[in-house]
C-alpha cells in the first residue's frame, strides 16, 4: 500500500497569505511565519526577541495594548483592526484573530493585511467628501483647505500647494500654500519652481518615481494640472519626506480630485464674474450705484462709530453731450474710461470712486483727518482734467463740476449726504461749471460758488 508523505505543518504555515504570530506574556515575539515578511517587510530573524508594540503605529498603540490585554483575560478577538509600520515606513493596515493560550502563555494571532481594502474605502470616502466639498464651499481657499485635510489621509500630503493660472496678466497665483515642516516659501520662490511650471505648460502629471533605495528622509513632490475645457487653469501639488515616493494610485487618486476642484473653480469663477458685473459698471469697471451705497452705509458706521469726518463728492463732467455728438458715442466711452482713471488716480488707497450713470462719477472719501481734506481732494480731481485727453488721433479737454458734502456737518446718513452732494454739484454747474462747490455754497477759495 502506497503512503503519502505530510506536509511538515511548518512549510504549511509558510504557505499561507496570512502570517501567524505567536507574543510571549511580555508582548515579545516568539514565532512569525514566513507571510510576516511579505506583509511588515521584516524577516522572522529580525523580530524574534523583539517587542511586539514597537511596530504598531503610534497612534494605534494604546488601544492595541487595551485590546492585547483584554485577549489575555480570556476574551479572544476576531476582527481587530490597527495600524502597522512596515520596515520601508509604509503604513500597512491588519485585521488580526488572536486568542490566549494559558497552558502555553503565548498569545496566538493571525494577520491578514487589509491595506487594499482599507485604502478603497477612504479613498472612496474621500472623492464623494471632495465632490462635496466641491460642490458646497464658500470660497476657494476654504475648499484647498478642505481638500487637503481629506487626501491627507490617504496619501502623504505633509506640503499641498494650489497653483491658479492667471491667463490675462500671465502670472501664477497661490490661494492656498501648507507646509507641514518649516516655514512656507514665498509665492516668488514657488513661482521659480519649475516642476510646476512643467505642470501647467504642458498640463501633465509631474512626480517622483519610487525608487526602493530613497534615503528615510528623502523629499517627494507630486503635481497634477488643474483643467478646464479649453485650458490648463493650475495645479495641484503635494508634497511630504520620507522613504516612499508617490505611486500611480496616488497621482490617479490626485488627478480625480484635481477634476472636481477644477470644475469647483470654474463654478466660483463664472459667480464671481457675475456677482462682480452686477456691482460694477461695465464700461468703466468702477463700483456701481448699488454696490456704493453699501460702501457709503459702511463709511458712515465707521465715520459715527471713531467720530471721524468723511466726504461724498459728486462729479458731472461740463460739456460731454458735445463730445458725443460731435465724435461719436464710442469716443464718448473712451472719454468716460480715461476720466474713471484720473479720478482713481487722485484718490488715497482706501477711497472709492464709482459711476452712477452717464457722465456722473462719485467718490467716496473715508476717514478724514480734517473737514477741509474732502475739499482739497475734490480740487485734485478737478485739476487733474486741465490736461487735454488725448484719444485715438484726437485731443479732447473736458472739466467737471463738482460738489462735495462732509459727515456730519452736511448730512448723518447716506440719504442726506447724497442729497447735499448733488445739491452742491447742481449749485456748481449752474455757477459756470469747472469748479468745485460745497454743501455749505462755497468754492476752494472760501467764497461763494460764482
Amino acid at each position: 500500500m502506497e503512503t503519502t508523505a505530510i506536509t511538515p505543518l511548518g512549510k504549511i504555515l509558510d504557505l499561507l497569505l496570512d502570517a501567524i504570530c505567536v507574543v510571549d506574556a511580555e508582548g515579545r515575539y516568539v514565532f512569525v511565519s514566513a507571510a510576516f515578511e511579505r506583509i511588515f517587510g521584516y524577516t522572522p530573524a529580525e523580530v524574534i526577541g523583539k517587542r511586539m508594540i514597537d511596530l504598531v503605529h503610534p497612534d494605534d498603540r494604546d488601544v492595541t495594548l487595551r485590546t492585547a490585554a483584554a485577549i489575555m483575560d480570556g476574551r479572544p478577538e476576531s476582527n481587530f483592526q490597527n495600524r502597522y509600520v512596515r520596515k520601508d515606513g509604509t503604513v500597512v493596515h491588519i485585521m488580526w484573530s488572536a486568542r490566549w493560550s494559558e497552558a502555553d502563555r503565548v498569545r496566538i494571532a493571525v494577520a491578514r493585511d487589509i491595506t487594499a481594502l482599507k485604502r478603497g474605502e477612504s479613498m472612496r470616502l474621500a472623492l464623494h467628501a471632495v465632490a462635496e466639498a466641491a460642490h458646497a464651499a464658500q470660497d476657494l481657499p476654504a475648499l484647498f483647505e478642505q481638500v487637503h485635510r481629506i487626501i491627507g489621509g490617504i496619501l502623504p500630503a505633509t506640503n499641498f500647494i494650489a497653483v491658479l493660472h492667471d491667463r490675462a496678466g500671465n502670472r501664477l497665483e497661490f490661494p492656498y500654500v501648507a507646509y507641514g515642516r518649516g516655514p512656507a516659501p514665498d509665492a516668488a520662490s514657488l513661482v521659480a519652481d519649475t516642476r510646476i511650471a512643467e505642470v501647467i505648460r504642458g498640463g501633465r502629471v509631474v512626480h517622483d518615481a519610487p525608487d526602493a533605495s530613497m534615503e528615510p528622509d528623502a523629499a517627494h513632490w507630486l503635481g497634477v494640472p488643474l483643467q478646464s475645457k479649453d485650458d490648463t487653469i493650475g495645479a495641484l501639488v503635494v508634497a511630504h519626506r520620507g522613504r516612499t515616493g508617490y505611486t500611480d494610485a496616488d497621482s490617479e487618486l490626485l488627478q480625480f480630485v484635481a477634476t472636481q476642484v477644477s470644475t469647483a473653480i470654474e463654478r466660483k469663477q463664472v459667480q464671481a464674474k457675475l456677482h462682480h458685473l452686477a456691482l460694477h459698471d461695465p464700461l468703466t469697471d468702477l463700483p456701481n450705484r448699488n454696490l456704493l451705497r453699501r460702501h457709503l452705509e459702511m463709511a458712515l458706521e465707521n465715520a459715527g462709530r471713531r467720530k471721524t469726518h468723511m466726504a461724498l463728492l459728486y462729479i458731472d463732467l461740463d460739456g460731454f453731450k458735445q463730445v458725443n455728438d460731435r465724435h461719436g458715442h464710442p469716443v464718448g466711452d473712451l472719454l468716460l474710461c480715461e476720466v474713471a482713471n484720473r479720478i482713481r488716480s487722485c484718490l488715497r488707497e482706501h477711497d472709492i470712486a464709482g459711476r452712477i450713470g452717464g457722465d456722473e462719477f462719485v467718490a467716496l472719501l473715508d476717514t478724514l483727518a480734517t473737514p477741509g481734506l474732502g475739499l482739497d481732494i475734490a480740487e485734485r480731481i478737478r485739476a487733474t482734467f486741465g490736461p487735454t485727453f488725448h484719444l485715438l488721433d484726437l485731443q479732447i479737454g473736458i472739466s467737471a463740476s463738482i460738489g462735495v458734502a462732509i459727515y456730519p456737518t452736511d448730512g448723518e446718513n447716506d440719504e442726506q449726504l447724497a442729497k447735499a452732494a448733488d445739491h452742491a454739484m447742481y449749485r456748481a454747474k449752474q455757477a459756470g461749471g469747472n469748479q468745485t462747490c460745497t454743501a455749505g455754497g462755497v468754492d476752494a477759495r472760501g467764497a461763494a460758488c460764482s
